[in-house]
């Protein structure tokens, strides 16, 4: 299965991350979604080619994700969410500093964002679509990896993902006021709808967060312009298809 790699994550020793792309040859062209209606089994397996990936211990955690602020704090070895859904862990941002825990994002336009503090060993992923966004989910996310788990703002890395792009993003007015203020954010052309860059956003709150600009990495990649490459839930006009962002610690 095809995959998309950070080059600032690659260079954490001590640290594996993976992006998944879609893929005409594979099952389901390479989706991981379990909440989506897909077969199951089908997901299962191409869930399969990441546990190859990360090493036969490898624990997996994925919530199902309510386009919110709720994160979950992993502190001891344990799987949720990867064999079947599991309708109780409900969170839009994962946080650990266990080993071999994989931390794990479902997304098909939305922003996946991974964070890592290499001297603490802690790791997030976070799932911001524009409500998550709207309530700080990443800032919240980096807050409580430095409250509760050592970290330091200016020390961790992060990673914004695939997502749709502020060249495809079409918005009502109602949602682009709610981000106006930070530049470069909303882009409007005389006569048409306002578009939203959730990935400038998210970079915005990542540095009032304390990070610094040269430890944020940005895919340039817009999932409804490269829908080839990866699912697009606004640009096919709906989509079972996910593609999965991930992150874990290494013993």
């Amino acid at each position: 299965m095809r995959r998309f790699q950070f080059s600032g994550l690659q260079k954490v020793n001590g640290v594996l991350h993976t992006v998944t792309m879609r893929d005409p040859e594979a099952i389901l062209e390479g989706s991981m979604a379990l909440h989506t209606g897909q077969d199951a089994g089908a997901v299962l397996r191409n869930r399969r080619s990441l546990e190859e990936y990360f090493g036969s211990d490898a624990l997996f955690v994925s919530a199902l994700q309510v386009h919110g602020d709720k994160i979950y704090r992993i502190r001891d070895p344990q799987s949720r969410g990867w064999e079947s859904l599991d309708r109780r862990l409900q969170a839009d941002a994962l946080v650990t500093a266990t080993p071999k825990v994989v931390l794990t994002i479902l997304t098909a336009d939305c922003v996946p964002i991974l964070l890592c503090d290499p001297e603490a060993r802690v790791i997030a992923a976070v799932h911001a679509g524009w409500k998550g966004s709207r309530l700080g989910v990443v800032a919240k996310t980096v807050r409580t990896m430095c409250q509760e788990f050592g970290a330091e703002a200016s020390r961790i890395l992060a990673a914004i993902g695939p997502a749709i792009g502020g060249c495809c993003y079409e918005v009502g007015e109602e949602v682009a006021g709610a981000f106006r203020s930070i530049e470069g954010a909303v882009t409007q052309r005389e006569g048409a709808r306002p578009r939203l860059d959730l990935k400038a956003v998210n970079r915005f709150q990542l540095l009032e967060a304390g990070l610094l600009p040269e430890r944020i990495e940005v895919s340039t990649v817009c999932t409804a312009c490269e829908r080839e490459r990866f699912f697009s839930y606004r640009a096919e006009g709906g989509c079972d298809g996910r593609f999965l962002s991930a992150i874990m610690l290494k013993s």
